[in-house]
């Protein structure tokens, strides 16, 4: 079972946006747990306050670092040993496929959702070993980027997907876009299914579905194309 835990502020927004589909189900079968910690539960502040003004002045509040810390050392007590704890920021390294098969690997992962102007630096320094970004742009806090994360990593784990080829087929897998899909009815639009998919020839079809795959990643993805082409000339292929 892989356990993802997030440190958060909303955690209904959490557990609702997580516990549908096939990440709810797998989720009720046992392969998958998820847990929302509501920072604010932490919080020595009669009033549950868990941000302030920012010392140096600037607009704005920042995220008080002792709530933060000790929500942590709560969940890190009944860990074996310290969990990668991934801040979600538009200062990290951008998520990508590749970071979700390492991920997909952690028993355990602790999200940390910022709000308002950030998080005191020194909680930061203290626990976070993953800064993370899902891209080039600012959202109002990191609930939204850990949803994209988990949902990403748990397709990644074994029994999460009823079909085991469905996530060794999918775009970036192979370092390639995914190639058209199509499913009944055979004309759709006076659009035909393309006849390479209805001969049952399993090796054209293969062949097919590579060449649209490498059609698509030229047209869509130029960037892609060309890390793919980099990595075949130092394989030889």
């Amino acid at each position: 079972m892989n356990r993802f835990h997030i440190l958060t502020l909303f955690p209904d927004m959490v557990r609702d946006g997580l516990n549908t589909s096939i990440i709810g189900r797998a989720i009720e079968a046992g392969h998958l747990e998820i847990n929302a910690v509501n920072i604010r539960d932490y919080s020595t502040n009669k009033h549950l306050k868990v941000d302030d003004y920012p010392y140096g002045g600037g607009a704005g509040l920042v995220m008080q670092p002792e709530p933060i810390y000790r929500a942590y050392q709560d969940l890190r007590k009944n860990m074996k040993k310290a969990p990668r704890v991934i801040y979600l920021t538009p200062q990290g390294q951008v998520f990508r496929q590749e970071m979700a098969k390492e991920l997909a690997k952690e028993e355990e992962l602790v999200f940390l959702c910022g709000h308002y102007e950030g998080i005191d630096e020194r909680v930061l320094e203290e626990i976070v070993t993953d800064y993370v970004s899902i891209g080039d742009y600012v959202l109002t806090g990191g609930e939204l980027p850990a949803m994209v994360m988990i949902d990403a990593i748990s397709r990644l784990v074994p029994g999460v997907l009823n079909n085991d080829e469905s996530a060794g087929e999918e775009s970036f897998e192979n370092g390639l876009l995914e190639y058209p899909q199509y499913t009944r009815p055979p004309v759709f639009l006076d659009k035909e299914v393309p006849e390479v998919l209805l001969s049952g020839h399993h090796e054209n079809i293969r062949k097919w579905r590579y060449e649209q795959s490498v059609k698509r990643t030229k047209e869509r993805r130029p960037d892609l194309w060309e890390v793919y082409e980099k990595e075949k000339g130092k394989k030889g292929e």
